[in-house]
């Protein structure tokens, strides 16, 4: 699981790695969460016939945590899941200070079955914001067609280490 950072994980898959079941793996997933170790980020599906509507995604509130378990220790300039880090590091940040500033809103990652993908949607009851995180900024990221014509949204952003204050509540 810790090696799928950034993707969907499939509870069968990882229940076949332990020699488990998928109930199992759920129940173990399920304590992690309760122990703030690890999250959830269900998938986002409303009414486009092709979105994935059962993934999930894992992340870590620590990626220290994540990185022992791979034993993985190098410097961000020789890693090659630093994309991966970095949406994690965001996610989890995100999901703290909305709780920390007690404002509500419902998170989520967006894909449908030809692999458009968005990294995090918010609802906020009334709109949706798209977010896509980049460690290294290049050209233009474009938001899938697909979700921006189907879904009312209100914000589209590409959160980079150039702007992830003010994406934290921190500016």
């Amino acid at each position: 699981m810790a090696l799928q950072l950034g993707s969907e994980i499939s509870y069968h898959e990882i229940s076949q790695t332990i020699s488990s079941d998928a109930k199992t793996v759920d129940k173990y997933i399920d304590l992690l969460e309760k122990a703030y170790v690890a999250f959830r980020l269900p998938a986002f599906s409303r009414n486009v016939r092709n979105e994935i509507k059962k993934g999930k995604k894992v992340y870590f509130y620590d990626c220290g945590i994540r990185n022992a378990i791979i034993n993985n220790f190098k410097p961000l300039n020789s890693r090659t899941d630093v994309g991966a880090l970095w949406e994690n590091y965001v996610i989890s940040e995100r999901m703290k200070s909305l709780r920390y500033h007690s404002i509500d809103i419902d998170q989520y990652f967006w894909r449908t079955t030809q692999q458009q993908e968005i990294d995090l949607i918010e609802d906020d009851g009334e709109s949706l914001s798209a977010y896509e995180f980049k460690w290294h900024k290049k050209g233009n990221v474009k938001f899938p067609q697909t979700f921006t014509e189907n879904y009312k949204v209100s914000k589209t952003s590409v959160i980079t280490p150039d702007n992830i204050e003010d994406f934290l509540l921190l500016g």
